[in-house]
């Protein structure tokens, strides 16, 4: 199997709708240390991440790529994605993750670096604050931890928006996986994530967060604070 190619997916995306009203977005955030969904990215502990993004819309569709390295050099992702928007508050998405690169990017092999994952997000209303996303790597580098097959590793998270600043939030994984160092289902994000805005002049903002949370399936815990250019 040779997976999907979301490269040459969003390549020919973009040709398509070159025509339509588009907006370009582009940005980066500069985090104390580098946690996905309850899990340290890094054996260092503490060290910084540039995360840089950029993106492009029309209508409903997003096209994006998302990306992490550690100012040591320990973390290198570069992901791709594609959403699409049914209104404000539903959305469907698919990844293209690659952390490994222990290949060649362009590798889609059997053994590629490459994790696939489809994601189906609810962003929640204002008179109902609560979010909720299942999100399943459906191809690529998701094996079962006892066999070659595919894993299909499926991670759910809730959240609740106290204040327009505060967010709480709990995810789990519904099975064992080496992508979340499991053996089996289990809790591994819970935490808060707080949220300000900090005037630096009087026509410039810098928003910054700090996000307190835990991993009750390893024992661990984390702070991680953080700021967006």
């Amino acid at each position: 199997m040779r997976g999907i190619r979301l490269v040459v997916i969003f390549a020919i995306s973009v040709f398509t709708i070159s025509s339509a009203k588009a907006q370009f977005a582009t940005g980066a955030d500069i985090v104390s240390s580098y946690v996905w969904r309850g899990i340290p990215q890094e054996t260092t502990k503490g060290v910084p991440n540039i995360q840089p993004y950029v993106s492009f819309t029309t209508g409903g569709l997003t096209l994006g790529s998302w990306a992490s390295s550690s100012f040591l050099g320990n973390v290198k992702e570069v992901d791709i994605y594609t959403t699409y928007a049914f209104s404000s508050q539903f959305a469907v998405t698919f990844t293209d993750y690659n952390w490994g690169f222990t290949k060649s990017y362009f590798d889609y092999g059997t053994t590629t670096d490459h994790i696939y994952e489809a994601t189906l997000a609810y962003t929640g209303t204002e008179k109902f604050p609560i979010s909720a996303s299942i999100n399943t790597m459906f191809a690529g580098n998701d094996k079962s931890l006892t066999d070659a097959k595919q894993a299909f590793t499926t991670y759910i998270e809730l959240g609740y928006q106290v204040t327009p600043l505060v967010k709480v939030f709990a995810g789990g994984v519904l099975g064992g996986s080496s992508n979340y160092a499991t053996t089996s289902a289990g809790v591994t994000n819970v935490g808060i994530k707080v949220s300000k805005s900090i005037a630096i002049t009087d026509k410039f903002s810098l928003p910054v967060y700090g996000i307190l949370g835990a991993n009750p399936y390893s024992g661990g815990a984390f702070f991680v604070a953080g700021f967006t250019l």
